[in-house]
């Protein structure tokens, strides 16, 4: 049965946040962000946070939004962990302390953060701003690697991570279940595995600008992301950019799943003969096999990322 198309978008404006979903959610500094998961369960170690679209292509979508000065704490992933950002300024840094390197990202720049090594990200704009996100696999990578300084600061606040990935809030009267132990520190020896790369090390072969991509997709989808991206990686997704000039409004088939995220202008989306409007921050889900088409539906600038599902294994990520 052919599924209806409002059902497989999730709008901005429709986005439900939770502010209890990760470790830091009570460390000051750390206590105003928001995390959305649009599409897959995500990371989120909180039974509260809401999930939109629970199927997942091979991959899930979700975001952050946070106020100017808000930080969210160093941890690693086993996966791809790949942000853009939809609004605001952002500095993304990295290394078990977060002094190893940095970068400063703008709206629509993009991030394959390597896996494996330590990040975190702060808003350094006026406004709250959002960064989505793209994290391989179904289970994306089974959760979140968190730096003992960041365990160890959250106890201290009140939240404990138990080893079932769930946290445990003692400020409420929360206690960890006689059988679930706390999740341990990573050891002296353990910690060795996780590199410190230099910012010359990351940001020419991590980091895509936007108006770079705007200029590469004038004439065709620009490839962000994948075994022959401008950010080679095989991640078990691949990126591409799409602007103006990039693409027609005829029908076409994927025999994958993609995920349509506009970062600005607004694109018209056709499926089992209904259209509707996505606008920047609007996130959709379009099944395998389903004819569709897509086109900026008003003049001005438009650009979009579509993410699709490739037969590559998620995993860390390939050597440069």
């Amino acid at each position: 049965m052919a599924q209806a198309l409002e059902q497989m978008i999730v709008r901005r404006g429709d986005l439900v946040p939770c502010r209890t979903a990760f470790i830091d959610a009570n460390t000051p500094g750390s206590d105003l962000k928001e995390n959305f998961t649009v599409i897959g369960g995500g990371v989120s170690e909180s039974a509260d946070q809401h999930v939109h679209i629970r199927e997942t292509p091979g991959f899930n979508i979700g975001a952050a939004g946070q106020p100017p000065k808000c930080t969210n704490s160093l941890h690693s992933h086993r996966t791809a962990e790949v942000f853009f950002v939809q609004s605001g300024r952002w500095r993304f840094f990295w290394g078990l302390h977060g002094d190893a390197g940095e970068v400063v990202l703008e709206e629509g720049d993009i991030f394959n953060i390597p896996t494996g090594i330590f990040r975190g990200f702060e808003n350094i704009g006026t406004d709250y701003g959002m960064i989505m996100a793209i994290l391989g696999g179904d289970d994306a990578g089974g959760g979140v690697i968190w730096a003992p300084h960041v365990i160890e600061a959250a106890a201290s606040h009140g939240l404990v991570l138990g080893e079932n990935g769930r946290l445990y809030d003692t400020r409420k009267g929360d206690h960890l279940p006689d059988d679930v132990r706390p999740m341990p520190l990573l050891t002296a020896q353990e910690l060795e595995a996780f590199p410190e790369p230099t910012a010359a090390e990351v940001i020419p072969n991590f980091v895509a600008r936007y108006w770079d991509l705007m200029a590469m997709a004038a004439k065709g989808p620009a490839k962000v992301i994948g075994t022959d991206g401008y950010l080679r990686d095989r991640p078990g997704f691949e990126v591409d950019f799409l602007t103006r000039g990039s693409i027609s409004d005829n029908l076409y088939v994927c025999d994958q799943p993609e995920v349509l995220m506009p970062v600005h202008g607004h694109w018209r989306v056709t499926m089992n003969d209904e259209t509707t409007t996505l606008n920047s921050g609007d996130t959709c889900l379009v099944p395998a096999g389903v004819e569709r088409a897509l086109g900026p539906s008003m003049m001005g600038e438009a650009s979009l990322y579509r993410v699709r599902k490739t037969d590559d294994a998620p995993g860390p990520t390939q050597a440069h």
